[in-house]
């Protein structure tokens, strides 16, 4: 264990003196946490409870040169304190905050009870009731914050989502694809002119725990009242990409897509949902094409056939855009299963 004295930065001891977390005298003891690459994350020991405390990072853990205003940290605290007015559930607890440190503390909640969605599926433990419950959740937050004037006032926060989400997702994607970027730049344009919800901006299942009384969120960095086809098409990006690792989960993870989809637009009243739901379609091919080529790849997709498949499909479905979120996701499937050659189907399907 390492106690308060021990760390490095005294803004951290001192932060938690200043919220009457500990008194002068008290001990904490700091525990680094895994998980995040634009934060420090901590579980802290105090007497006979644990909390945890983020910090934002100027300069995101990642190869590339990506850097990201320390303002976000406010917005993060702001989301939350709104989701746990509506979704006390699905939400860790808000307990304390300083702006200028760029710090918050938040009620830690135990692993054991609250596994990472992303391990479990990764694992090929695939339910699609977790899925329909993430859904319903997203979509709850989005129509409790709709046409709402004093969020949007309060998350006008395009500058953050710009340097956190549409450069690194969509515009370091088209320099790498310049035939695709006219396209890529049109949906950046549009998902940035698109203003009708609060959106979290990073619904991954590293960012959702499965707990006791549904999924909780975490993670709301990027908040900003945007687009919330965002959000929904982020997610289910990454239940598309773990298909090509979990390959026995396939038809699992199909349905959990469908089910996803199927809770989130039940909760869609403030715009006809198949509008967003086209908007959300048309964007899931470029997310899809950024977790390979984008300044944030996700990790487990590392053989080249297996990107160029990601690739492939991304493209056609660029140049020519499914209305619906079911007709990517089967597409998917059938570009998938086309692969027909052992190398490629080993690589598609993590096999070494």
């Amino acid at each position: 264990m390492t106690a308060a004295s021990d760390i490095l930065d005294p803004a951290l001891s001192a932060f938690l003196v200043a919220h009457a977390l500990i008194s002068p005298e008290e001990q904490a003891h700091w525990h680094p946490l895994s998980g995040g690459v634009s934060s420090d994350i901590w579980r802290v020991d105090i007497g006979g409870r644990s909390l945890c405390v983020k910090r934002a990072l100027a300069q995101l853990k990642v190869e590339a040169d990506w850097k990201a205003p320390l303002s976000r940290n406010a917005y993060e605290w702001a989301w939350m304190a709104f989701a746990a007015q509506h979704c006390p559930d699905n939400v860790p607890q808000p307990i304390a905050h300083d702006e200028a440190a760029g710090l918050f503390a938040m009620s830690f909640l135990e692993p054991d009870c609250h596994p990472v969605w992303k391990q479990q599926l990764l694992r090929g433990e695939v339910d699609p009731t977790t899925a329909f419950a993430v859904g319903r959740l997203l979509g709850r937050l989005h129509a409790a914050s709709a046409g709402r004037a004093d969020l949007a006032t309060a998350f006008d926060t395009i500058g953050n989502f710009y340097a956190l989400r549409l450069e690194p997702y969509f515009v370091a994607t088209a320099e790498r694809h310049p035939a695709l970027a006219p396209m890529l730049l049109e949906l950046m344009a549009t998902t940035a002119g698109t203003r009708y919800a609060l959106v979290h901006g990073d619904v991954s299942p590293k960012n959702i725990l499965v707990g006791r009384r549904g999924p909780v969120l975490l993670d709301a960095e990027c908040a900003w009242y945007g687009d919330p086809a965002f959000d929904l098409a982020f997610c289910l990006n990454h239940l598309l990409l773990k298909a090509t690792v979990v390959r026995e989960a396939g038809a699992q993870l199909a349905a959990s897509f469908a089910e996803l989809v199927r809770g989130y637009l039940a909760q869609v009243h403030w715009e006809p949902a198949e509008r967003l739901e086209a908007r959300a379609a048309r964007m899931l091919p470029a997310l899809m094409l950024a977790r390979v080529d984008g300044k944030s790849p996700v990790e487990y997709i590392t053989r080249e056939p297996a990107r160029e498949a990601i690739r492939a499909l991304a493209s056609q479905l660029l140049r020519e855009p499914a209305m619906k979120l079911g007709q990517v996701s089967q597409a998917w499937r059938e570009h998938r299963a086309a692969c027909a050659s052992p190398d490629c189907n080993a690589a598609c399907n993590g096999v070494a």
